[in-house]
């Protein structure tokens, strides 16, 4: 099936816009329902297969899986647009008297709050998406591992991209104890991903033969 450039390009080009939505978080929750789609076309390529009956009710669990995280996935997306705005708004706000300064300042707190935490909870999605792959290696079709090499560098790029979106914001909070809270649980985010999205991968690379 060819991709028609009118199925995807509205959004692309809103993406390569100067517009402020979508950006960087709404592509890296892009790149997690890319990464979940794939791991259902795994399973789905695994199902009915008689070498693989004695998983393919795992295959048919993953698949069920993979289809809510990919939704869930989407919805991200919209939010990360949506928690934008009102933040873009926050920072217009008049800052002339020590009263407007302080109702900017916890406008400001509580939507840097919710810039962040939908980066967090991409990343979260992702590393979901991501322990379903490293099943999906071992027990999935050996004529698709490439696919699951190819969806963990997707779940990967989700993960990486929106922690960005977690340090920009929390980097403009005033609570610097909620803003290193949430940092921390970043990082840790992080460094999951990437090592499960790393561990697949190599041994997906293994199976390809190099």
């Amino acid at each position: 099936m060819a991709i028609e450039q009118n199925q995807i390009g509205e959004w692309v080009d809103r993406l390569a816009s100067k517009a402020p939505v979508p950006g960087g978080g709404g592509a890296s929750a892009v790149s997690g329902v890319l990464a979940a789609a794939l791991g259902q076309m795994v399973a789905n390529l695994t199902v009915g297969k008689k070498r693989y009956a004695d998983v393919e009710e795992n295959m048919i669990a993953d698949i069920a899986r993979l289809s809510r995280l990919q939704t869930e996935m989407f919805a991200l997306a919209e939010r990360d647009a949506e928690v934008f705005a009102p933040l873009a708004q926050a920072y217009g706000m008049p800052k002339e008297t020590s009263e407007q300064i302080a109702a900017r300042e916890q406008v400001m707190e509580e939507r840097l709050l919710d810039a962040s935490l939908v980066p967090l909870a991409i990343m979260e999605k992702a590393i979901e998406i991501l322990e379903i792959l490293d099943q999906l290696e071992s027990e999935g079709s050996r004529m698709a591992v490439s696919d699951v090499g190819v969806a963990a560098q997707l779940a990967r790029a989700a993960v990486g991209g929106a922690v960005m979106n977690v340090y920009i914001n929390t980097k403009s909070m005033k609570n610097r104890e909620k803003a290193e809270k949430l940092n921390k649980k970043a990082a840790e985010l992080t460094q999951k991903g990437f090592e499960q999205a790393d561990a697949v991968y190599e041994r997906v690379q293994k199976k390809c033969g190099k």
